[in-house]
């Protein structure tokens, strides 16, 4: 038994996942961890959200930070500003998070990639419908943008690039875009999700790594919507499948 136990404990995977488990111990990180799931924050509107005092706050995000369950980026906008986003938001239950059963807004700058893409993979993840716009919205959906939706089987090459107007009620709109996100006066129950912007590349890789981004980010939102086996049959009224 003890040379089964030296084996264990020699396992790097072993001691990562024991580390996660430890950070998500303490109730403080797990509500933090929770909130992540669905919305990037910076650090300052964590603390105001949750009640956490600042240098409690920094403790509890060097925690899960060393235990590879968030990162800290610094805006694409306002450079002072960092935002904390989940990395392994997998290993977090439902908790009292509450998903929105309607359709989604993407909202970025250009309306030009990011945002289109959102729209389309929220569409075939979820089956809701989903509308994107731009605050100085492009001429045209950038080509990039188009053969990156053709390899992941979407379809956005008919899409226009279009203004961001009045918001409608009952509408969830995400910003993925820190400069819209800083400009606009956001709403509390708006997420917003720091992708990078593909278009200043232009690469193959860049447009993927946005796809692999937005749709992880997706599955993640449909992963806590999908009803707990453990509390029985839910009632849907449409939206995510």
């Amino acid at each position: 038994m003890k040379r089964r136990i030296d084996r264990f404990e020699a396992s790097a995977d072993l001691l990562a996942r024991a580390a996660r488990y430890g950070a998500l111990g303490d109730p403080t990180r797990l509500v933090i961890v929770e909130d992540l799931v669905l919305s990037d924050r910076a650090p300052k509107e964590l603390s105001e959200r949750l009640g956490v005092a600042s240098n409690l706050l920094a403790h509890h995000l060097e925690v899960l930070e060393a235990a590879g369950l968030v990162v800290r980026s610094a805006s694409a906008g306002d450079q002072r500003r960092k935002y904390v986003r989940l990395v392994r938001p997998s290993v977090v239950g439902r908790g009292g998070s509450t998903i929105p059963n309607g359709p989604a807004l993407f909202v970025c700058t250009h309306n030009s990639a990011r945002s289109q893409l959102a729209a389309a993979l929220w569409r075939h993840r979820t089956g809701a419908a989903a509308t994107s716009a731009g605050t100085d919205p492009a001429r045209q959906v950038h080509r990039g943008a188009v053969a990156a939706a053709r390899r992941a089987g979407l379809a956005i090459g008919d899409a226009r690039p279009c203004a961001l107007g009045n918001i409608p009620s009952g509408i969830q709109v995400v910003t993925v875009c820190d400069r819209v996100h800083e400009e606009l006066p956001v709403g509390e129950d708006w997420w917003h999700w720091s992708v990078p912007d593909p278009v200043p590349s232009g690469s193959v890789r860049a447009f993927d790594d946005v796809v692999a981004e937005l749709d992880a980010r997706i599955a993640a939102v449909v992963a806590l919507h999908r009803p707990d086996p453990a509390q029985g049959p839910a009632d849907h009224h449409g939206g995510m499948s």
